[in-house]
This record gives structure tokens, C-alpha cells and sequence, in this order.
């Protein structure tokens, strides 16, 4: 019993220093591409930045740059191919989750298939089939392509709720004399909340990410906030390149709780919502 129970607490001190490394990491990152974003020189070997300066912000927000108009499209490209993907994912998760029907494995190997198939080869193929059915170079061909690139992830998060929820609730409320629509909205999507914040921000962050994609189906006519980072990040330039991370992950952050506040304001419990990654 002693050896046992040293080893659980080796154990949990083991994930406790692997989870402090993966933070710290990620802290560190971050706090190095904001210190960059504010950088104007900073020559080797200088452990300091030699001059700082607004130069990245300035490009970023300047009326000559993409930088607020695709800015403004990535967030609307990015919440309705989030909202896209999260309600697929759930109508697939409660019907993978819930029923019994045939054909049930076939349809969760195909909810998968962008996981398995590679990027390059998946964008192509898109870019194909939206050529042909008129959809390539438009705004709606880059949200349904963004939100098929997510949806393996919007269902995955949200069969993970829909299969510890199960159906109780919705039987005990349609017993108790409550129609389908009341059942919908005052039971199931509430039971549901914690999925739905955490696959709309998977979306959102997924589809704000996308470059090839993007690229591809929008033809270069459609220009997300991705687009306009981009050049800057192969030319080396960090500055503006840290500059536009920042905003991204400001404006990520913005979002997040934009949906968290929502889902309140419908006196939807969210407390304890997790964002799986």
C-alpha cells in the first residue's frame, strides 16, 4: 500500500512538473511575440531590445494595409464557419450518441476524414468541387470550407457532452407535457452549453488559422486577416508579424467571450465550461 501510494503521488508530481513545462513554454512564447511586436531593433548578441517602437501597430491598423477590413472578415468568416460546424457537430453527436441506426459506423469514420486526409491534398480537392459548383472565390465557399476543417473537432467535443448529458433530461421534460421546441431550447441546447462554448471556439480559432485553405478556395480575392499576416512572416520582418499575432490573440480572446457572455445572457449555465485543445 506505501509503494502504491508513492507511486500515485510520483505520478501526480510528474504530471504537475509536465503541465508547469507545457505552461511555461507557452507563457514564454507569447511573451516574447509581444515584446517583439514593440521592437524596432534588436540586434544579436543583446539579450535587450535596442530601440522600441509602435511600427507594427502602425502597418497593422494603417489605412494602406488589409489590416482592419480583413480583420473585420475574419472574425464573421470565423464565427458563422464556427456556428457552421458546431450545430453539424451536435446534430451528429446527438444522433452518433443516442441512436441506434444503421450505417452509424460509416457515419462517424466520415465526421473523422479531415483528420486523416492531408491539408494539402483536402484544400485541393475543395478547391476543385467549389469550382464547379460556383462557390470558389466568395465568402459562403470559404465559410463552408472552414467549418468542414472543423467540424472533426466540433464533434468530437461535443459527442464528449452529449454522451455524459444523454437524453434524461429531454425524456424527463417531453413526460412532464413540454413540446419539441421547448424541449430544444430550454433543455437540451442549455445541457449542452459547456460543448457548444468549446466547439465555437475551436472553430473560430481554427478557421482564423487558415491560410492554404483560404487561399485556395478564396482565390486571393477573399483576404482574411491570415492573408495579410502571412507576407510579413515569410519576409522576416517580426515586427509587424508579432504585431498582427497579438491582435489575433486579442481578438480570439474578445470572441471567446463574446460566446461566453451570450450563453449567459440566456441564463445558460457555463461555469464550468472547458475548452478541450
Amino acid at each position: 500500500m506505501i509503494r502504491r501510494g508513492q507511486g500515485r503521488r510520483v505520478s501526480l508530481t510528474a504530471a504537475r512538473l509536465l503541465v508547469a513545462v507545457q505552461l511555461a513554454i507557452v507563457v514564454v512564447t507569447l511573451a516574447l511575440m509581444a515584446v517583439w511586436s514593440f521592437v524596432d531593433a534588436w540586434p544579436w548578441p543583446q539579450l535587450a531590445p535596442a530601440s522600441w517602437s509602435l511600427r507594427g501597430y502602425a502597418v497593422v491598423f494603417s489605412g494602406s494595409s488589409d489590416g482592419w477590413p480583413s480583420l473585420a472578415l475574419s472574425v464573421g468568416i470565423g464565427a458563422a464557419s464556427s456556428l457552421v460546424a458546431t450545430v453539424a457537430g451536435a446534430m451528429g453527436a446527438r444522433a452518433l450518441c443516442c441512436r441506434e441506426w444503421r450505417g452509424k459506423a460509416v457515419f462517424r469514420f466520415a465526421t473523422m476524414l479531415p483528420f486523416l486526409i492531408p491539408g494539402t491534398v483536402f484544400a485541393m480537392g475543395v478547391q476543385v468541387a467549389f469550382i464547379r459548383m460556383g462557390l470558389a472565390r466568395t465568402v459562403p465557399g470559404v465559410v463552408l470550407a472552414h467549418a468542414i476543417v472543423a467540424l472533426p473537432y466540433a464533434s468530437a467535443l461535443m459527442a464528449d457532452v452529449v454522451r455524459a448529458q444523454g437524453t434524461r433530461l429531454d425524456d424527463a421534460a417531453r413526460v412532464l407535457g413540454a413540446g419539441r421546441l421547448a424541449t430544444l431550447f430550454q433543455v437540451t441546447i442549455p445541457s449542452l452549453a459547456p460543448g457548444l462554448l468549446s466547439a465555437l471556439s475551436m472553430g473560430f480559432i481554427i478557421s482564423c488559422s487558415q491560410y492554404f485553405l483560404t487561399l485556395l478556395v478564396g482565390g486571393g480575392k477573399v483576404r482574411t486577416f491570415a492573408l495579410a499576416m502571412f507576407p510579413y512572416v515569410a519576409g522576416g520582418d517580426r515586427t509587424i508579424a508579432a504585431a498582427y499575432g497579438v491582435v489575433f490573440m486579442a481578438v480570439t480572446l474578445a470572441v471567446f467571450c463574446v460566446f461566453r457572455l451570450l450563453l449567459r445572457r440566456l441564463s445558460w449555465n457555463v461555469d464550468d465550461a472547458v475548452l478541450y485543445e
